[in-house]
């Protein structure tokens, strides 16, 4: 089975075709590398000893895409715009990244007859909980354009499922990935001051920032800092792999990906401070405008659904992150 991954350059996208190698697919990584180095392919690679195919396009050119997808039997689209504050910044941006190329892919599937897609989504298309953990029942809303542009794609794949019932389309929501491949090869790699906590906790370890700044420490939680459902990239991957055996019976379904558990902050700085052996700085500053208190799964339809459930706690998380960033101190640019 030959799988088509858009994005398979990218953090997520990296390491889940090192579990389709592994796994015995054929792997077509189709990127434009905007935000993303084909370095991590090159990695890959070396730690499966196996062979991936790359083209170099994007997603928005259909006749390049098309003529990529002739061979492939599914596809996994990673591919599109991703930091929640810039897509405030930028919102025409990120609806022209992330809805309109989607929008050309299934065009472009629809012409070369793949009906089998796992899209990446986000536990964004939440916004702010009524209730927790957050089920797939919980309802659909968000509080960004990035979110926005997720809940419009999932929206737009069940009008296609409705309008053609042989889709298999499997919708998977994450929540908050982190961790590194065990090789310490791959890992997140992000370019500028990081979005996400742990890569910035990770840049500090290393001595490229000073500290890390926790904004809030006044949250109804148990230490007053922000609850989330962090989750092992490759935990992640491995997901992916269980919804491409699910794609084989047609349907459209939502997924979450999470742990259940909520670690906070500070249970994420001292888990970090535990994998590197040194105390990481920080700062407590005000809240910022819009983050709540907690956000984290059930994922108890994914083990019901795919059999899936993740495998690794919050120190094989932080252990695994530390061994990528002191491979890497500068990420891939070395």
């Amino acid at each position: 089975m030959t799988v088509l991954v858009t994005g398979g350059a990218g953090y997520i996208g990296s390491h889940t075709c090192v579990e389709l190698l592994n796994a015995g697919f054929d792997v077509v990584v189709y990127d434009n590398f905007s935000n993303s180095t084909p370095e991590s392919l090159k990695r890959v690679m070396q730690i499966t000893s196996k062979k991936l195919s790359t083209v170099c396009g994007d997603v928005r050119d259909k006749a390049l895409l098309e003529k990529t997808l002739e061979g492939c039997d599914a596809v996994i689209h990673f591919a599109g715009s991703k930091a929640v504050g810039e897509s405030v910044e930028k919102p025409l941006e990120y609806y022209e990244n992330n809805v309109y190329a989607t929008l050309c892919l299934l065009q472009s599937m629809r012409r070369m007859n793949i009906k089998k897609l796992i899209f990446s989504s986000s536990a964004t298309v939440y916004g702010n909980p009524e209730f927790l953990p957050f089920t797939e029942a919980h309802p659909l809303r968000t509080t960004n354009p990035y979110g926005q542009t997720k809940l419009v794609i999932e929206e737009m794949l069940r009008n296609l499922h409705v309008s053609d019932p042989t889709w298999s389309i499997a919708i998977l929501r994450y929540f908050n990935p982190v961790g590194a491949h065990e090789s310490g090869l791959i890992g997140e790699n992000p370019q500028g001051i990081p979005n996400n906590l742990m890569p910035y906790i990770a840049q500090v370890a290393i001595g490229r920032r000073q500290c890390v700044n926790v904004f809030g420490n006044d949250y109804p939680t148990k230490d007053g800092t922000g609850v989330r459902d962090y989750l092992h990239v490759v935990d992640l991957a491995s997901g992916h792999l269980k919804a491409l055996a699910f794609l084989d019976r047609p349907q459209c379904t939502a997924v979450n990906l999470g742990t259940g558990k909520g670690y906070s902050v500070l249970d994420v700085i001292h888990a970090f401070s535990k994998a590197c052996g040194k105390e990481i700085p920080y700062a407590i500053l005000p809240r910022r405008a819009g983050d709540i208190a907690e956000f984290y799964s059930d994922p108890s339809f994914a083990k019901e659904l795919l059999g899936w459930a993740a495998k690794y706690d919050l120190d094989k998380m932080c252990e695994d992150m530390w061994r990528f960033q002191c491979q890497n101190p500068k990420g891939y640019e070395e």
